[in-house]
Formats: structure tokens, sequence, C-alpha cells
């Protein structure tokens, strides 16, 4: 990936860029969020796109919830959707982001991200940056749609080793120490709402 990441630059083929966003970016196939905001109230947020939202006859929003809907048909992710995404026009020239569900059905996951959102997000995201590098962890920081915050992923296969490896050394050098208080700091928090809040999303338990 590492070299395929490296050959890709702004002048390469559109088939080259959205191979690269779906191997960076790897999670359910079989369906993905997209973007919603309320023309009415200004509210945003994801859900589960469905090809059948909106539908007349089938789809009963807003007195059905989408995760209560019998007739709910998940769209998978296809190289169209990428495509729609990285414009950010779909095919109605409407405008388009999609999320992605990193948690498989069987409770694995091939990138794990970091929210960093408090008023100090830019050293807690430099501490971890910092981190993955001297570990040589594979990472990218990306900033958030606001403005006012940063993500952070992480190859998952060695995510877990690499963050204990971190924490438990028991004599790091002083100009570092900083750098493992913050690191811990994120991890902590980052690590028990995992699982929960992956399985929780959109009410894609199971």
């Amino acid at each position: 990936m590492q070299d395929d990441a490296s050959n890709v630059h702004q002048r390469s083929s559109p088939a080259r860029k959205i191979a690269l966003f779906r191997a960076l970016f790897r999670g359910r196939e079989d369906v993905y969020p997209r973007r919603f905001e309320s023309r009415r109230t200004g509210k945003s947020g994801y859900q589960p796109a469905c090809a059948n939202e909106w539908v007349r006859g089938v789809c009963d929003k807003p007195k059905v919830k989408c995760a209560e809907c019998p007739h709910r048909r998940f769209l998978p992710v296809t190289n169209e959707a990428i495509r729609w995404h990285l414009s950010g026009r779909d095919a109605q020239d409407r405008d388009f982001v999609m999320g992605v569900y990193p948690m498989l059905q069987d409770e694995t996951c091939f990138f794990l991200a970091a929210d960093f959102d408090k008023a100090d997000w830019r050293e807690d995201a430099a501490a971890v940056l910092q981190t993955c590098r001297r570990l040589e962890l594979p990472a990218a920081l990306e900033r958030s749609r606001s403005g006012n915050g940063a993500g952070e992923f992480k190859d998952v296969k060695q995510a877990c080793a690499a963050t204990t490896r971190v924490i438990d050394e028991t004599k790091p050098d002083r100009k570092a120490a900083r750098y493992y208080d913050r690191a811990y700091a994120v991890y902590r928090d980052l690590y028990p709402s995992l699982k929960d809040d992956f399985k929780a999303i959109a009410g894609l338990e199971g």
C-alpha cells in the first residue's frame, strides 16, 4: 500500500484515486452511511444509504424510523459512489458525502480512527502522530469539517500492540515524556468506547 500511495498524485487517473481511497478507508462493503442535512432544522448527520428512501408507497419516513423499516435495502459501496464522494456530487447533481462503517460483522476492522476535538486537540494529535512515527506505525492526519479538530487513521493490525508498548514503557526520556502522557490519555478515552459505538451506529448491530 505504501508504494501505491506514493505513486498516486493529483494527475493520477480517477480509477487509481478511487482504488487508493477504498484501500485506505476499507470497511463494510454491503452498506455505507450518507450525510444528510435538514433544510428546515439545519440538523445534520449520517444514515445508511437506502435504495428505497422516499420511494412512494414503500418508504414511510418520517412516520416510520429507518431502523424500524421492513423495506430497508442498503446500497453497497461501489466505485461510482466513491467517485460521487470525491467530487461532492451524485448522479442527480446533489450534494454527496459518504462515510464508512469500519466495524465489520465479525467485529474486526482494517483501520482505527481517533477523533481529537478538545481544546488542546492540536497537541493531542501531534503527540499521537509522533508516537506512531516513532513506532513506524502508518498514520494520517485529517482536519475536521469544522476546522476545529482532527482525526487520525491507522493500520489496526499494529495499532493496539503499538499503543500498549507506548504506555508500558517505564523509562521514557524527558523530551518524549509529555507525548506519552497525551498518547495514554487519548488511548484511555478511545478504547473502551470502540466496540459499542461502532456496533450501535445507525442500528447496524449484527
